[in-house]
């Protein structure tokens, strides 16, 4: 690795996601590339955040037995004597795995690393303040991948012990009895069904009429049943009003008037973009309220030689389109004439239980834009590997153009939806049709198979849909 000093080609702030797929996107490009990490640890929230959460959800399947819930004589009640250290353990072996995957890829591209917390001199100088001491570095391309942070209301009294955000809830040294998580968006919704899952009694506060209001409201319905059925409780439409701690419970008042205790509550109001000690204010670089920073489609901020990716720029906010992000500016931003952009064919995933993912259009999107538009389902419970597995309330949705057949969206709720919404996003890539899915062949059984399923529904509708005009 090569020692700080002088001059670079690009520094990059932060080593998460979006930070390190573009500093090897430069350094793979023959540029003198600096990196610059505030914590011990390399990997962001990417590692440090999503790679645990998404951990310990698969712990909650295990020690729950919900992996097993529809084979014939699996007892799926939660095991007995669950500690918190054998909750943890796996998520402990993952993070330290990846965190030396990600050094080895620092290494490998000759990146300079340095630990300390950067701030701007001007546009293209830093200071880096380190417990060693101060330097300053300077570079012609800059990029601001600092992420984000939990945004928690000021009157919020967030002490990670009884009150949690989504970073204070992965050091949690007890499994509650009871827990209120207030908002109910990806975070949210994915620590509810997780704990819930674990047998603690969870209610989901959200001031919205709906979860998720970006997910197809058909699969929406689908995964409110589910939570119900693991016995989550909803109060949509309601807003807290006041959260007090009370020796050793959370008192919660919903709409000025209901009062409610918790052992512990989970704060999921949103993220912030991690901002506030670079001064970016004194050399003109855009951002919101929440601290995001304004960029263009080239990822390029208010002063051209800044860019920024990640979950600091804000929506999506995903670790998949922050590396992307990454990569795609710094293309551009060492080769002017670039014209290279973020695919349109973004997937989101959501590792609720179950899993939700999507890609392309909703049906409430056709809806409100009106644009024609059939739909296929497919339905695990009729296929095969879905009853092998035990999954009864899985369902594959294609939303297809009526005109040319041209694939528009796919949504997906079940095992493995994270997975299987690969193929779909595949076919939109390639601008193909949902013939796409009837031609090919699936290993059996699959439930990749449910393509197929979810095409021949299609088809039929189709004929419905011109029988109708």
């Amino acid at each position: 690795m090569n020692m700080p000093n002088g001059h670079y080609d690009l520094i990059v702030i932060g080593s998460g996601p979006a930070g390190e797929k573009g500093a090897a996107q430069a350094a793979h490009a023959g540029k003198r590339v600096a990196m610059i990490e505030r914590s011990a640890h390399v990997g962001g929230a990417g590692i440090n955040g999503t790679v645990p959460s998404k951990t310990l959800r698969e712990a909650a399947l295990y020690f729950s037995g919900l992996r097993q819930r529809g084979l014939f004589g699996i007892d799926y009640s939660l095991k007995k004597n669950l500690s918190v250290k054998d909750f943890m353990q796996r998520e402990r072996a993952v993070v330290e795995n990846e965190q030396k995957t990600i050094e080895s890829n620092i290494q490998r591209h000759n990146i300079t690393l340095i630990h300390g917390e950067a701030s701007f001199k001007d546009s293209h100088a830093l200071q880096v303040t380190s417990p060693d001491g101060e330097m300053q570095i300077s570079g012609d391309i800059i990029l601001i991948a600092t992420g984000s942070a939990p945004y928690n209301p000021p009157e919020t009294p967030v002490d990670g012990q009884l009150i949690h955000d989504s970073d204070s809830i992965l050091q949690m040294t007890r499994i509650p009895k009871t827990m209120a998580i207030v908002g109910a968006g990806v975070i949210g919704t994915e620590y509810a069904s997780l704990f819930a899952a674990l047998g603690v009694q969870v209610m989901l506060i959200e001031p919205r009429e709906r979860v998720l209001p970006f997910v197809d409201t058909e699969l929406i319905h689908r995964l409110q049943d589910q939570l119900k059925s693991a016995g989550v409780k909803f109060a949509l439409g309601s807003k807290v009003t006041a959260i007090e701690l009370q020796g050793d419970h959370v008192q919660l008042t919903v709409d000025r008037e209901k009062v409610m205790k918790f052992d512990v509550a989970l704060i999921a109001t949103g993220r912030q973009g991690n901002v506030q000690s670079l001064g970016l204010e004194q050399i003109g670089v855009e951002v919101d309220e929440r601290g995001l920073i304004t960029v263009n489609d080239k990822f390029q901020t208010s002063v051209p030689n800044i860019y920024a990716a990640g979950d600091v720029i804000g929506f999506p906010a995903l670790a998949s389109a922050s590396m992307e992000q990454g990569r795609v500016a710094m293309v551009n931003a060492f080769d002017p004439n670039s014209k290279h952009q973020m695919s349109s064919i973004l997937p989101l995933s959501i590792y609720s239980i179950p899993e939700i993912s999507m890609v392309g259009v909703t049906e409430d999107d056709c809806m409100a834009k009106q644009i024609p538009y059939v739909i296929g389902r497919g339905y695990f419970k009729n296929n095969p590997r879905g009853q092998i597995i035990g999954d009864m309330s899985g369902m594959i949705k294609l939303i297809f153009s009526p005109h040319n057949k041209m694939l528009l969206g796919v949504h997906i709720i079940g095992e493995q939806a994270s997975e299987l919404i690969h193929i779909g996003a595949h076919v939109m890539i390639a601008g193909g049709i949902i013939h796409a899915f009837i031609q090919a062949i699936y290993n059996y059984p699959t439930l990749a198979g449910l393509y197929k399923d979810a095409a021949n529904d299609g088809l039929v509708n189709l004929d419905k849909w011109h029988a109708s005009i």
